[in-house]
């Protein structure tokens, strides 16, 4: 008799519980991480949103950080650096 092996097409979803911190009810002074997935105009939405950032809310200092490519997740050492030195990021695309 033969046999039949029959798989599951349902995955395994990894869970994981991460703390978020409240976002900062005050821009000022503030460092804003913009991380770009690569995607075509990202960067020229985010240095405009930049400068908006810093005219009208005050923020010190914003970062602009690239991952490799848009289909895969960013590098530990960016998102420590990112995490390290912003006090709000923003994950995007653009077209």
């Amino acid at each position: 008799m033969a046999r039949i092996r029959v798989l599951s097409p349902v995955g395994v979803v990894a869970r994981q519980s991460v703390a978020v911190p409240a976002l900062p009810g005050d821009l000022a002074g503030r460092t804003v991480g913009f991380l770009d997935n690569t995607k075509s105009n990202f960067d020229r939405l985010t240095a405009g949103l930049g400068e908006l950032l810093r005219e009208r809310y005050g923020v010190k200092t914003v970062l602009h950080r690239r991952k490799a490519n848009a289909s895969t997740p960013a590098a530990p050492e960016l998102i420590d650096e990112l995490g390290k030195h912003c006090d709000l990021v923003f994950a995007g695309s653009a077209d």
